[in-house]
């Protein structure tokens, strides 16, 4: 149909668009791209598509929650839509309601297992990927009911022995429930586990709920069913709940009838109830005598029995070897404790940056998360998920994940040299075609060296990392080129000199080119500090210029450009000690925040330790992060509520506070925070690989005089310069 080419769709659309009273969207896009430098992609579809199911979702919100706020809502949206609560949101023509305030969850689960169930700030427990989810309600005879998602104090803390459990405890006049939601192996198959303890002054009944909600908003649910032993949820005949003991009573409700919140004194039992909107809900209740305790124990199968036999003992197995850390700091232990369970719970083959939002694959996020596996100690586990990148490379050498994003080449080849450093291990042959076919993509993707313009010689116009703005040349994809290049280099040179030596000249030239970029943004700026791009201003999308020295050390760490630009950020881009992203993130940023923290550690910068104890201040009660935090609930505002990117960013602070290299190196103990000196209990962490080989320090503190630092190392060749820098300790 050639002949479609020749309408004049334009006009068309343009005519339509008018004649209903709608601005022309073609004039409209034309605008939008008009803000971003010239590119050969617009918003990348994947990101465009992942933007459209994010809407729809909070589309339907709109139409369901604001008409029935007597319904009991998830944790967030009691709190967004209280006029009387900080975190309210005016809605006003907003077609879409969506969590900004509260986007906080923690991923339950077991090694290997690619179901991650979610639990709420105050227990709601969603056990499948976007969908329904269990509340735990209870009810007096008086009338009286203890609701979790309405009582504005919980607390909520998540224990690790054994794996994740999270455990929520709730109280009002004389009403308490405990939930403790977990993953456990029965039978060789993951069950979501959710045990909950009920006590109350009166007798009641303990209550638990099917709620056709989530922490995104809405998630349908059209037909639920009681078994016959009244022990059991079959719910859209697919999926079921198992009760521990049988429903003494059993009511179900529609949309049309309202929640089931309301029917729970009906006399009326019912067994099975279908909505024809998907907004069915559910209770099942059980007695609770006064001044007793009554337990309850659901049962969620997340694996049928076609999966694969798991192991019972999987986490200890998945943290078998790994870098311990013996600290006096009961919160950093705990953080960074938590901050491994979270790398292995996301990465039962592939890597995913979260369990819920970001449950897929991006290869800058997988970079940052592989690496900390692998300074972690776990060398097995991040080789499985750098075998899944040679099948997503496409013919021409593009490791792509998103159109438009050019920093996937370099970080994709950097943390493969990272794997081989830290193994001590020759590349391997199944890898060395696709790391030269990587490098040669960075090298043809160049533009030309005879346009004019400080973009010159760049990689092209891209939308790169989304918190960094429109499309533009962003020095971010450069930095991650050269370092690509690089790690190219030395990967070859053992194998093929020619080749790595060619690799080697190219990451020269190219830095070449980016430092006279850089030359003409000093002469425009007046110092030296690096803007996003070669024709921005200095803003919050300059974070992304750090990449030049973390994590590739590109430059040395005193580095005027460098330095000036952390300092920038310092002033400008910092609220309540944490990076304050204004774009698409608008909120605190914990990963970003130990970016510019692992710039200033490098430098001798004593002021890196404040920026870390305001990240550790902003994790949850459970030792998660999510993507970007409210600079006023602290809850999470944008991304995915338990974001690994910033657990894996904890886990490399604390192994770079120890220990890291510098060149030829070893630097030990540059990071310990002055105040765990002036004890007397010893400071342990290893084994950590490096570069050199694995290495464990000890570090004795002996408060009156020096402290003594010792270590063992296990060297791929032979020991290494060692500098001990630890900080000078004041009375």
């Amino acid at each position: 149909m050639s002949w479609m080419k020749w309408l004049p769709w334009r006009y068309l659309v343009k005519r339509v668009a008018h004649r209903h009273g709608f601005l022309d969207p073609i004039a409209l896009l034309g605008k939008l791209h008009s803000f971003a430098q010239p590119s050969e992609v617009g918003e990348p579809i994947e990101l465009l598509r992942a933007g459209v199911v994010f809407h729809a979702r909070g589309l339907i919100n709109s139409r369901v929650i604001q008409h029935n706020l007597d319904w009991v809502w998830p944790y967030w949206v009691e709190r967004q839509f209280d006029p009387e609560d900080i975190a309210f949101i005016p809605r006003a023509f907003s077609i879409t309601h969506i969590n900004l305030s509260n986007r906080n969850w923690t991923a339950i689960g077991q090694p290997d297992v690619d179901e991650l169930p979610v639990v709420d700030p105050r227990g709601l427990l969603t056990p499948f990927h976007d969908g329904w989810s269990l509340d735990a309600w209870l009810l007096a005879d008086n009338g009286r009911c203890l609701l979790p998602s309405r009582c504005k104090t919980a607390r909520q803390r998540q224990e690790l022995e054994g794996g994740p459990c999270v455990v929520t405890e709730s109280e009002l006049d004389g009403l308490a429930l405990t939930s403790r939601s977990r993953v456990v192996v029965e039978n060789g198959r993951a069950v979501c586990e959710m045990v909950v303890k009920a006590r109350a002054e009166t007798s009641g009944s303990l209550v638990i709920s099917l709620r056709p909600a989530n922490p995104e908003g809405i998630s349908f649910i059209n037909k639920v069913r009681l078994s016959e032993q009244r022990d059991a949820w079959t719910i859209d005949g697919k999926q079921a709940v198992f009760f521990s003991r049988p429903a003494e009573r059993h009511h179900v409700s529609n949309y049309r009838e309202g929640d089931v919140r309301i029917h729970l004194q009906d006399k009326e039992d019912q067994c099975e109830g279908q909505c024809d909107v998907g907004m069915v809900t559910a209770a099942a209740l059980f007695r609770v005598e006064a001044g007793e305790e009554s337990e309850l124990r659901l049962r969620v199968p997340l694996q049928d029995e076609s999966a694969p036999v798991i192991r019972s003992d999987g986490w200890a197995a998945a943290l078998h070897g790994h870098a311990r850390l013996e600290c006096p700091d009961e919160n950093w232990q705990f953080l960074y404790d938590a901050a491994l369970n979270s790398l292995v719970l996301h990465s039962p083959e592939d890597v995913y940056p979260g369990p819920y939002t970001y449950k897929r694959f991006w290869f800058r996020d997988a970079a940052f998360i592989i690496h900390a596996l692998l300074c972690a100690g776990l060398t097995d586990r991040a080789e499985r998920a750098l075998y899944q990148f040679p099948a997503r490379q496409l013919k021409n050498g593009y490791f792509r994940s998103q159109e438009g994003e050019w920093d996937a080449n370099g970080e994709v080849l950097w943390i493969l040299r990272r794997f081989h450093e830290l193994t001590g291990r020759p590349l391997h042959p199944e890898w060395q075609e696709p790391v030269r076919k990587g490098a040669r993509w960075i090298e043809n993707k160049r533009l030309s060296e005879n346009i004019e313009g400080p973009h010159a010689g760049l990689l092209p116009a891209g939308f790169s990392a989304e918190h960094l703005g429109p499309n533009d040349y962003y020095y971010w994809d450069d930095f991650w080129g050269i370092a690509g290049l690089k790690a190219a280099e030395s990967l070859f040179a053992p194998i093929d000199r020619e080749t790595g030596e060619h690799f080697g000249a190219g990451a020269r030239e190219f830095s070449q080119t980016v430092d006279r970029s850089l030359a003409t943004c000093e002469q425009r700026l007046k110092r030296p500090g690096m803007p996003a791009s070669p024709y921005r201003r200095l803003d919050a999308g300059a974070i992304g210029s750090l990449a030049m020295g973390y994590p590739t050390q590109l430059c040395e760490p005193d580095d005027p450009r460098l330095l000036d630009c952390a300092e920038f950020l310092l002033e400008k881009c910092f609220v309540k000690g944490a990076f304050y992203q204004d774009m698409i993130h608008s909120g605190l940023n914990a990963y970003l925040t130990l970016h510019v923290a692992q710039v200033l550690l490098r430098a001798g910068d004593a002021r890196f330790l404040d920026l870390v104890d305001a990240v550790a201040g902003l994790a949850s009660p459970t030792g998660q992060w999510p993507e970007a935090i409210h600079p006023a609930t602290e809850g999470g505002c944008m991304g995915d509520g338990h974001h690994v990117w910033a657990s894996a960013e904890w886990v490399l602070m604390v192994r770079n506070c120890f220990v890291r290299e510098e060149g030829d190196r070893l630097i030990l103990g540059a990071g310990i925070p002055p105040r765990w000196l002036k004890q007397d209990k010893p400071i342990r962490f290893g084994p950590a690989p490096t570069s050199f080989g694995s290495v464990s320090v000890t570090i004795t503190p002996r408060p009156g005089a020096a402290p003594e630092v010792t270590w063992e190392g296990n060297w791929h060749d032979s020991e290494p310069a060692i500098e001990v820098r630890l900080p000078e300790t004041r009375a």
